[in-house]
């Protein structure tokens, strides 16, 4: 924030990051009237963020209004904050010469993140936008595969030999020109002849050392070499595990050819929890901005697994018509069981599918953590056994229908306890991502397992 005094504040005071009402009011009225200084005035002192949120909660009439008059201050910061949605629509109402102005004050990683979203037509806008040197690093990084280290990275990089000094490293970047240095940068990279990067210098350790000690003497113990074609995920996983602040980025031949930052890193992260969560609720990778169409497609799929799992679930019932003609009991209990069984899946599905995104769950581990979700299970069961046990005598009087609905809870909540380590572990091992596909799976199993353990039993017992 370049103000806090001058932020404009929500209605509430917890709410000091977001964008309240009033303030989004009086900028629209600025609009309205059609106001360019007042609305200068009004979105100065907001974050390139704050203003993507602003545009992302507008309607698209009011968004181009405050575009065209805003135009002039655009900062192309703005463009990489914004919803994937809803940035070929801003891109389109820019005129030419504000957007070439702002992609050219981009870094190289945020023009890349820009594009490669971006429809053919709306990337050649971008392109021809830059200097023929940046159009050229940018081209070369969409070369790498989607979701590479070679896309993430920046290509603006600050090196130095190994043989150097900190007196020469500081006398150099003081001559190098502002628009060749990363507007942010922590580390200087220390390389040998071939290019190849040896180690990171922190910029803390190069001020406050004196200006004769070689730079190979202030090199950090933590260091990784992210190859190009690394995923990011794993870039984001080593960021994380290492705590890392940067890390050198190098080609086929371990040549140095970019850096990535922890911001971008850490997006990357952001970014696969966020998936994570929205691909477990069967929402693909949807945004409040989607239109109605591309939401339905998204949700779609997902909803029409759920149905032939519900078939199976409602097939297992049919087995059991006769015990259910006979004894309603069953069917106002039948609910409770399988409804027990898929909370506790859920609850184990998510468990199991962030350890497996964080590796935290592996081949070494794998059978203690069942072990210990199959003994959760079976220990909720027994308490909530011994609960649904009474219920059942108490309210129809019934004392086997007590011991029916207790053991079926039992044996659901081991299942799904079962259920929810085992069945993302093995999707993952086969490719299939977890976070995807699991939870139709597990909802299957502990609707037809719970269905099949207190009908079956009934039919057995009380029958």
């Amino acid at each position: 924030m370049s103000d806090q005094t001058e932020q404009p504040q929500g209605d509430v005071e917890d709410d000091a990051y977001v964008l309240g009402p009033k303030a989004v009011a009086a900028i629209l009225y600025a609009v309205d009237i059609e106001d360019q200084a007042k609305l200068t005035e009004l979105m100065e002192p907001l974050h390139a963020a704050d203003i993507a949120d602003l545009l992302e909660q507008i309607n698209a009439f009011d968004r181009s209004r405050l575009i065209r008059l805003y135009d002039r201050e655009f900062d192309g910061e703005i463009l990489t904050e914004l919803d994937e949605g809803l940035r070929e629509e801003v891109i389109a109402v820019l005129e030419p010469q504000v957007l070439t102005q702002a992609v050219r004050d981009m870094d190289s990683d945020d023009v890349v993140d820009l594009v490669e979203d971006l429809q053919d037509d709306q990337q050649e806008v971008i392109l021809d936008a830059l200097e023929d040197v940046d159009r050229a690093a940018v081209q070369q990084a969409l070369g790498y595969p989607e979701y590479s280290a070679g896309r993430l990275m920046q290509r603006e990089v600050v090196m130095a030999p190994e043989h150097w000094t900190v007196g020469e490293a500081i006398d150099r970047l003081r001559a190098t020109p502002e628009a060749e240095l990363p507007d942010q940068f922590y580390h200087i990279v220390i390389v040998d002849p071939r290019l190849h990067p040896v180690g990171n210098v922190t910029l803390g350790k190069l001020m406050r050392s004196r200006r004769e000690t070689p730079l190979a003497d202030l090199l950090e113990e933590t260091f990784q070499i992210i190859p190009a074609t690394q995923d990011e995920s794993d870039v984001a996983y080593a960021f994380n595990q290492y705590h890392l602040i940067s890390a050198p980025v190098v080609n086929e031949d371990g040549r140095l050819i970019g850096v990535i930052t922890i911001d971008d890193a850490m997006a990357v992260l952001d970014e696969e929890h966020e998936e994570d969560i929205l691909r477990l609720a069967g929402v693909g990778e949807g945004s409040l901005s989607d239109r109605v169409i591309d939401t339905t497609k998204q949700r779609l799929p997902w909803l029409a697994v759920n149905l032939v799992t519900a078939i199976a679930a409602s097939l297992v019932i049919a087995q059991f018509e006769a015990a259910l003609a006979q004894i309603v009991a069953l069917a106002v209990l039948m609910p409770i069981v399988a409804s027990m069984g898929g909370n506790a899946g859920t609850q184990s599905l998510t468990v199991a599918v962030r350890a497996i995104a964080t590796k935290d769950l592996t081949g070494a581990n794998v059978w203690r953590v069942i072990r210990r979700e199959v003994l959760v299970g079976l220990i909720n069961g027994l308490i909530f056994a011994v609960v649904m046990g009474i219920v059942g005598v108490v309210w129809f009087g019934l004392p086997a229908l007590g011991y029916v609905i207790a053991a079926a809870m039992i044996i659901n909540l081991v299942v799904a306890g079962l259920a929810g380590t085992v069945i993302p572990v093995i999707l993952e091992r086969i490719g299939i991502d977890p976070a995807l596909a699991s939870g139709a799976f597990v909802t299957t199993v502990t609707d037809v397992v719970g269905f099949f353990a207190f009908l079956g039993l009934a039919a057995m017992v009380l029958l």
